[in-house]
């Protein structure tokens, strides 16, 4: 398996204990395995992905929609496969969110408020509620929903005996898996947290390992897209010993000015900041991203013993394309703050009506099926110019009268006759 060194100055039923050594060598925290069961009514979306059976492989994101008992309450409820909470860290002090802080960016001319929303902008920071708070509340869920999956997201300063205090107290409450924010584009990069991790190899490898060697549960980390190649810190991630990666959160973004008051958006009493892109405009970028991703997955790593979760499901189609390029599960969060948590039942409906189509019985008929279609350009160039060379060779008859030679006149005959 490989793996990356930088130079840097610098009860749940799945625990074991764990040290930091190459995976080929150390005890894995679960037993890999990711299936879906067989159904032969209707096709099935059930999902067991490092060893967490989910019934489809929608997942609320992190953000608002985790953001409290209530609202993951209502998830479960309306049937999404997982939630992934609101990131959390230990002082919840230091974090004072800001109104307005979200912008939206509309299809129609001018930005008119009849337009489609395309883009959403947020400037939100982690959660800023009390982490006992949310223990509690962590705890509560598991209480009511012990067959449901919830994911703790946790981001920490640049500190190993924080993260491992971070660690050890959201395991307490019995959540079944952590998702690690290394990707949030705004908020408190100066103290080394989200996207500062994430963008610095060497400091990615140094932290996964303080988190790898403490968790004792399933752990994801939450790529970045705001980098140049996104496969080199999912590489890392990987190779540190976390079992899955998640992309992407949002992209570093400006959504507008207000050509009447010259003023940025959102516009927070006259400023404003850089925030995170997210929405269908992005999209297209999530895909190539994932694509990338679950490439390097498979090339360099067994991809069965590992998952990929696609963020950014909003429309018809979306979860089906993230799947064919390799995501094992599908993350949606703006989607839920834009059409509510019952979009779940329309998500699910439109994902078997896919299947039907295609004969799929489960979601791993079809996970990572398009990728053979991805190749280089200069291999596109050789396979048309091989296509036309095939093409001219059968070529049946002539084209025109002008092509008719003396020479070759009864040859030329006989390509034209049916009989």
């Amino acid at each position: 398996m490989a793996s990356l060194k930088f130079s840097h100055s610098n009860g749940n039923p799945f625990a074991v204990t764990r040290h930091v050594t190459p995976r080929s060598t150390r005890p894995t925290r679960i037993g890999f395995k990711i299936f879906a069961s067989d159904n032969h009514s209707e096709p099935d979306l059930s999902v067991c992905v490092n060893g967490l059976q989910m019934p489809n492989p929608f997942v609320i994101g992190s953000g608002p929609p985790g953001t409290n008992y209530t609202v993951m309450k209502r998830a479960f409820d309306e049937g999404w496969g997982a939630v992934i909470a609101k990131t959390v860290s230990l002082d919840a002090a230091k974090v004072i969110n800001v109104t307005p802080r979200y912008a939206r960016l509309r299809a129609g001319a001018n930005g008119s408020a009849k337009g489609q929303i395309i883009g959403w902008e947020n400037i939100e920071l982690i959660s800023d509620r009390p982490l006992e708070t949310m223990l509690k509340e962590f705890k509560q869920l598991k209480k009511e929903y012990p067959d449901r999956i919830l994911i703790a997201s946790i981001m920490e300063e640049y500190n190993k005996a924080g993260w491992e205090e971070l660690i050890d107290r959201v395991e307490q409450t019995g959540i079944d898996a952590i998702e690690v924010n290394f990707s949030c584009p705004h908020g408190m990069p100066e103290r080394k947290m989200g996207a500062a991790v994430g963008q610095d190899c060497a400091l990615l490898e140094e932290v996964c390992g303080w988190i790898n060697a403490k968790a004792t549960v399933p752990v994801w980390a939450k790529m970045t897209p705001n980098i140049t190649d996104i496969t080199m810190p999912a590489r890392v991630a990987l190779s540190s010993g976390c079992e899955g990666v998640a992309a992407i959160n949002t992209i570093m973004s400006v959504m507008g000015i207000s050509l009447d008051t010259l003023r940025p958006e959102p516009c927070v009493e006259g400023y404003s900041t850089p925030g995170g892109y997210s929405c269908k405009a992005v999209h297209p970028i999530a895909l190539a991203k994932v694509m990338s991703i679950a490439k390097m997955m498979k090339s360099e790593f067994n991809d069965k013993d590992y998952s990929l979760s696609g963020i950014g499901v909003l429309r018809r189609g979306d979860a089906a394309e993230f799947i064919l390029l390799g995501a094992n599960t599908v993350q949606v969060c703006t989607g839920v703050m834009m059409h509510g948590y019952g979009l779940v039942k329309k998500l699910c409906e439109e994902l078997k009506d896919f299947m039907k189509k295609h004969n799929f019985k489960s979601i791993e008929d079809f996970r990572g099926v398009s990728l053979q279609y991805f190749t280089t350009h200069t291999d596109l160039v050789r396979r048309q110019q091989e296509a036309i060379r095939e093409r001219k060779a059968i070529k049946k008859g002539l084209q025109s009268d002008k092509e008719w030679t003396g020479d070759g006149f009864v040859k030329e005959t006989e390509s034209m006759v049916s009989n």
